[in-house]
């Protein structure tokens, strides 16, 4: 660490781990003095050539005065950082503060020379980048503006370094030199290039997990039965396409392989292994995870999977295990999914992995599954399995990943890695607690811009899972859901629904429109449909009677017109069993409607069915989720034998032994997945007709599907955020740093709240106090009559209902009746706090509110005053900053909207004046995040103008902004 003479404490907080551009990891870290031995050896790897262009000149080794140079820092003009993978550093960068001359110099100088040098061996994988993020970061929080490099023409790849960083920058070249000149203000384009990268290395990262050439399982049981050897077992019995080994340390020296496991190298340890290893499974018991993350780690492993509980959901020291495990493995350039993990799945003819606690392999299709909770992936991967007493399968699995506590891996990562996954159409997750809500967001816009995310939140309702550290936040559940939907997640509020809306969307168009005929042979089910229909919001026809005899060909006839009907989006088929002589068979109606839906591919079609197994069976045959013997391998005998399908309906059990397996399984056995019965073989091209045993789910799935629809063409055009000419975001700035001068968090005063939202085109009707019947008066006659006047004791604001307020006091005598009865009834002027305001004009009661959490980010609200807000939480809520579609949006979302539209003849109000005091407001506290809360409340919205009554502002220092900084990794 730094000695005392050192100018500043060492900056922990500078501190990060970064994933890089080829999915491995690296911690960027201040350089101390502590570090000569590390320096004088990284520098010894470096090819003749790198120093070169690092110096200008042959420069064969450090001398003692460049190792003191290059190690003490002063943190603030002078700083050095390094990236190191096994405590080794692998690259360095340092920037040095300097004057309009070019020489060394202190504050208030805001240039600094910037410097790198990357390992050969390590070059290529985007540790320049990275560090020029970091150190980019810590010269702007020094003051610092603008970075100078110094490079030779042919060091061709640290130029593009600098180009491609997106900043601002001046070119020169001068004695054979370019002088590359930016500033560090994150731009539009750097923060494009940089989330850009996040994307590719993060989603490489996820890559190395779940699609490795060589995998170890580490606590492999000599002969079968446990976690480990099931873990072993299975993947081996899926086909695993690259090399398998087994890890026991009480392995005897002898013997080469397991107990009942031809064919799979076993060893004591990793380091025994002939060749590389790019993933390890881990299923010992937690005091004896370090030793194996260790070995992993000096053999050069990838990635982890780390099986093993005891950790986090254990308590505090399970917690403390927890972090050092994390630690331990970046520490090495590894990634973990884990610990408490049920596993990982790929599906893919080219992986076929299985590193999970289930036996079987689904088949493989379209669907990407995430799930926190390995008792709930369980329920998923049955749920798409099953073919009675539930939603009939119409597709596979791509990728399944369980994360366990989700330490390292989480949600974002794995989003980050469908994004661009060509064999994922549809991603489900299943989410206990969502660790960075600000980036899930930005991800899952984008994501939901090219194929539909699915997520259904557990502990809605209480705390995460105790192995989940994540950051609180202060918003309502129900807020937080309104934001994800405004991403375009489709928020479900069950596994079921969430089962329901995946199938849909992975084998059906999106409609275009909200429009949708019924037909069936049931007439009653037919109107329970149509009933669905309308409480989700979508406009049905009227049922089409078939009657109980229809055949197959009439189905087929009237499925085809109503494709073919241009007023009709969707369609939605019911079926109850037959009465015909003979009934239709199930194989012939199913046949006839996958031939109808097929000529008319761009309009979706849903089944209700009732009692017709087989009908269910035979329209989702062509993609059967059955699970699908391995190529090589057969089936063992033994888990057939010992764990039965469960019957249908039932939970099926899951692996686990005390020492090792995951808390959130149950200790019966390995997970049996039931086995449907054997597809039909159908072209592959046939149209897959997902179906449901009620109207209600059906339906369901179905709005859910035309609401994404609506949010991916809104998304196409998502409106602008408006430039007021009139917004003076100087003189506000100026008032914020002076109101924050006496505090670190405060409210600000009414003129003060007044002076800041008028600076932004925000005018609150000024209220003034009223301590006596005479001090009413006298301000009646400054504001000019009629006035109001209303008591602001925090126990009756806001509440006419009590009789704190008196509206359209014409004159002296009005005023001072009305100033007695508030001091009879309601208590003394000290008490109440009166004030006297002008009338504003009539009309209806909103209000606005905009907060910034530290967890979600910024967020607007707004809502109907009084009862509709808060008695029946009725509040519509989007993201900041908010555009001008997305302002018109937020007035149309809440429940009571029709009242600002001339509900039951009354006059509509301007609608248009509110949305521009939204956009001002979400301008506000765009601008400043110093602004962390803002209130309006009552906003009275007239036929013409809006008048903002009563306003609070609250003021602190901006909370950090994770997204806008460097890369990096979270740290819990």
């Amino acid at each position: 660490m730094q000695t005392s003479s050192d100018r500043h404490e060492y900056p922990a907080h500078w501190e990060a781990d970064v994933v890089l551009r080829d999915g491995g990891t690296a911690r960027v870290r201040p350089i101390t003095v502590d570090d000569a031995e590390r320096l004088v050896s990284f520098y010894e790897q470096v090819s003749d050539e790198s120093k070169y262009y690092r110096f200008f000149a042959p420069y064969p080794r450090l001398s003692a005065k460049d190792v003191h140079r290059f190690t003490h820092h002063d943190f603030v003009d002078r700083v050095g950082l390094a990236a190191t993978v096994g405590g080794e550093f692998i690259a360095t960068v340092r920037y040095d503060r300097i004057g309009p001359d070019g020489t060394p110099a202190s504050a208030p100088a805001d240039e600094a020379e910037v410097a790198f040098l990357v390992q050969d061996a390590h070059q290529g994988r985007g540790i320049a980048s990275a560090l020029l993020e970091h150190i980019a970061a810590v010269a702007r929080e020094r003051g610092i503006r603008r970075f100078a490099a110094e490079v030779l023409p042919a060091n061709s790849k640290m130029i593009k370094v600098f180009t491609d960083a997106g900043y601002t920058q001046k070119r020169s070249f001068e004695d054979g030199v370019v002088r590359l000149e930016f500033g560090l203000e994150p731009t539009d384009r750097s923060l494009a290039v940089q989330q850009a990268r996040e994307q590719r290395a993060e989603a490489r990262s996820v890559q190395r997990l779940l699609a490795p050439g060589s995998v170890v399982v580490i606590g492999a049981g000599r002969t079968p039965g446990g976690v480990g050897r099931s873990l072993l077992d299975n993947i081996r019995d899926a086909g695993f396409t690259g090399r398998l080994y087994a890890v026991n340390k009480a392995l005897p020296p002898e013997r080469k392989e397991l107990d009942g496991a031809a064919g799979v190298p076993a060893h004591r340890s990793v380091r025994d292994i002939d060749g590389p290893v790019d993933l390890a499974v881990v299923a010992v018991p937690a005091d004896d995870v370090p030793e194996a993350v260790a070995e992993c780690g000096e053999h050069g492993v990838q990635g982890i999977v780390v099986v093993s509980a005891g950790y986090a959901e254990a308590g505090p020291d399970g917690r403390e295990r927890q972090r050092a495990l994390v630690r331990q493995a970046r520490s090495y350039g590894m990634r973990i999914i884990g610990p408490n993990a049920f596993g990982v799945i790929n599906t893919s003819p080219d992986v076929r992995l299985n590193a999970s606690l289930a036996p079987q392999m689904p088949r493989p299709g379209r669907i990407g599954l995430f799930a926190q909770s390995g008792a709930i992936g369980i329920a998923l991967l049955s749920r798409l399995h099953r073919r009675g007493g539930g939603v009939t399968g119409v597709t596979g699995v791509s990728t399944f990943v369980s994360s366990g506590n989700r330490a390292d891996v989480s949600g974002n990562d794995v989003m980050q890695y469908w994004y661009d996954d060509p064999d994922t159409d549809v991603a489900l997750m299943y989410l206990e607690s969502i660790g960075n809500p600000r980036k899930f967001t930005r991800l899952a816009r984008r994501t939901a811009a090219v194929k539909p995310l699915v997520v259904v939140q557990g502990a809605r309702h209480g705390s995460g899972p105790r192995g989940h550290a994540v950051r609180a936040t202060r918003l309502p559940h129900a807020t937080v859901s309104a934001l994800l939907r405004q991403a375009g997640v489709i928020r479900v509020d069950t596994i079921t629904e969430l089962v329901d809306a995946g199938l849909l969307l992975a084998r059906q168009p999106l409609p275009s429109g909200p429009r949708v005929a019924i037909l069936g042979n049931s007439e009653s089910l037919g109107l329970l449909t149509y009933d669905a229909c309308l409480a989700e919001g979508l406009r049905p026809h009227p049922p089409l009677d078939l009657t109980t005899g229809a055949s197959a060909a009439d189905f087929h006839a009237a499925l085809s017109r109503a494709l073919a009907d241009d007023t009709c989006d969707a369609v939605v088929v019911t079926a109850i069993p037959a009465l015909g002589e003979p009934p239709t068979d199930d194989a012939a109606l199913a046949g006839a409607l996958r031939s109808a839906a097929a000529a008319a591919p761009s309009k979706p079609v849903l089944v209700v069915h009732v009692e017709l197994g087989g009908l269910a069976e035979a329209l989702s045959a062509a993609a059967s989720t059955a699970p699908q013997p391995a190529p090589a391998t057969p089936a063992r005998p033994e888990a057939q034998a010992t764990h039965p399908a469960p019957p249908d309906g039932e939970r099926p059990p899951a692996a686990t032994t005390p020492v090792t397996a995951p808390t959130h399984t149950p200790p019966q056995g390995p997970a049996v997945l039931p086995a449907p019965p054997a597809p039909v073989s159908l072209p592959e091209d046939a149209h897959l007709i997902p179906a449901y045993p009620a109207a209600e789910r059906a339906v369901r799935a179905l709005a859910h599907s035309v609401a994404y629809a609506q949010w991916r063409r809104d998304a196409a055009d998502p409106g602008k955020v408006p430039a007021y000419e009139d917004i003076d975001e100087r003189s506000a700035a100026a008032l914020i740093d002076a109101q924050l001068t006496r505090g670190e968090s405060l409210t600000l005063g009414t003129e003060e709240a007044r002076a800041l939202l008028g600076a932004y085109g925000i005018h609150v009707h000024r209220a003034l106090p009223a301590p006596t019947a005479d001090a009413a008066v006298e301000a009646a006659r400054t504001l000019g009559r009629p006035v109001a006047l209303k008591v602001t004791a925090p126990h009756l604001r806001h509440r006419a209902d009590l009789g704190g307020v008196r509206l359209d006091l014409a004159d002296e005598e009005q005023l001072r009746r009305a100033y007695d009865e508030l001091t009879d009834q309601l208590g003394t002027p000290e008490e109440l706090r009166p004030v006297v305001q002008r009338m504003a004009p009539r009309g209806v009661d909103t209000i606005v509110r905009a907060v910034i959490d530290p967890a979600a980010g910024a967020a607007l609200s707004f809502g109907l005053a009084g009862a509709p807000s808060q008695l029946l939480g009725d509040m519509a809520h989007r993201l900041i900053p908010v555009t001008d579609r997305e302002a018109a949006s937020l007035v149309r979302s809440i429940r009571t909207a029709p009242l600002l539209f001339g509900w039951r003849g009354s006059a509509p109000v301007d609608t248009p004046a509110l949305e521009e005091l939204l956009l001002r407001v979400s301008r506000l506290v765009d601008d400043h995040p110093e602004v962390v809360a803002v209130g309006l409340e009552p906003v009275v919205v007239a036929t013409h103008g809006v008048s903002v009554l009563s306003a609070s502002v609250r003021l602190a220092p901006p909370p950090a902004r994770d997204d806008l900084g460097p890369r990096t990794l979270p740290a819990y």
